[in-house]
């Protein structure tokens, strides 16, 4: 009888100092879970260090279990992430960051809910290790994102989970360019279950996610999920209006009436400021889904594979 074979996808960026841990968690993997044929594909997303060579000695070493796949420049990992999907042959997938933060104690309930019928079996942080305010941003935002799209989005739920073969011919078939990998999860659908994890400390390097990167990650996911903000912009500047217009009459009548002038300069810079800045508000939203729009329109392809398991592309298909 045929063995399941199962892929844990591990993309990386300037990671060098993460592969002795790696290669120890990889080894517990093959050790406690012998019932499925593994493999780990290493996504090298444009790293300026030595990244790609430690890839390259794990596949020498062990080229049954090690692949990598070598991007042409860095894309950022929900490109790496896209490029993983593709390449994977599996009957399943497990996405895990390559600094094993994601404890490899959690694959085998995993693995038995898998064989229970889920397709797509998602980890929820107990905790997190992040700062304080990094923490209470990300519920925030998950949570006004929730209240805005229709797509039920997973709490405390990042990109480690298993994700069954449908879940993954499906990914496959999304090709946008600005993505959020996080929302798609949770857009396709299929069967869910969650398991629980405490996530560990980061042992080296540190985190390649800057603030800036954060926000843009935090503005792609309510642009690619809810059209919201422009529902928003728009009520606001009805209210807006009305309040102006409500404004003017009673400017009008108390000049009328009462013959009290006009207010001056300090109230007409006012007015104008706000309604100059309720304006470049609304602008800067439907400058976002414009912009959207502009780099998909392009259809450029999202990525340029320089080898895979050290053969060019061009050699491979």
């Amino acid at each position: 009888m045929n063995r399941k074979k199962i892929t844990i996808l591990l993309p990386a960026y300037n990671e060098e100092s993460s592969f002795d841990e790696l290669e120890r968690c990889m080894a517990q993997v093959l050790r406690e879970n012998p019932d499925y044929d593994w493999e780990f594909l290493m996504v090298n997303d444009g790293s300026r260090d030595n990244t790609l060579q430690q890839m390259i000695r794990l596949h020498n070493q062990d080229p049954q279990h090690y692949s990598y796949l070598n991007l042409s420049r860095n894309y950022g990992k929900e490109i790496a992430l896209m490029a993983g999907f593709d390449y994977v042959k599996s009957d399943a997938m497990i996405i895990m960051d390559i600094d094993m933060q994601h404890p490899v104690d959690v694959i085998p309930e995993m693995t038995k809910y898998w064989e229970e019928g889920y397709d797509d079996v998602y980890a929820q942080r107990k905790s997190s290790k992040e700062s304080w305010l990094k923490r209470n941003t990300s519920k925030a935002y998950y949570r006004v994102l929730q209240r805005l799209t229709r797509v039920p989005i997973q709490k405390d739920t990042g990109d480690f989970r298993l994700l069954d073969r449908s879940c993954i011919e499906a990914l496959k078939q999304l090709r946008e360019t600005e993505r959020n990998t996080k929302g798609l999860y949770s857009w396709i659908g299929f069967k869910k279950k969650g398991v629980l994890y405490e996530q560990k400390e980061r042992l080296f390097g540190e985190s390649k996610w800057s603030f800036m990167q954060l926000l843009e990650l935090a503005i792609n996911g309510f642009s690619s999920y809810t059209v919201a903000p422009l529902r928003i912009s728009t009520v606001l500047g009805l209210v807006v209006s009305f309040a102006a217009f409500l404004y003017l009459i009673f400017i009008l009548v108390q000049t009328l009436i009462w013959g009290d002038p006009v207010a001056g300069y300090p109230t007409i810079m006012v007015t104008i400021l706000f309604l100059g800045g309720v304006q470049l508000l609304s602008i800067g939203i439907i400058g976002e889904y414009l912009g959207k729009v502009f780099m998909e329109t392009k259809n450029r392809p999202n990525y340029f594979v320089e080898s895979y398991n050290g053969e060019r592309c061009s050699e491979i298909k």
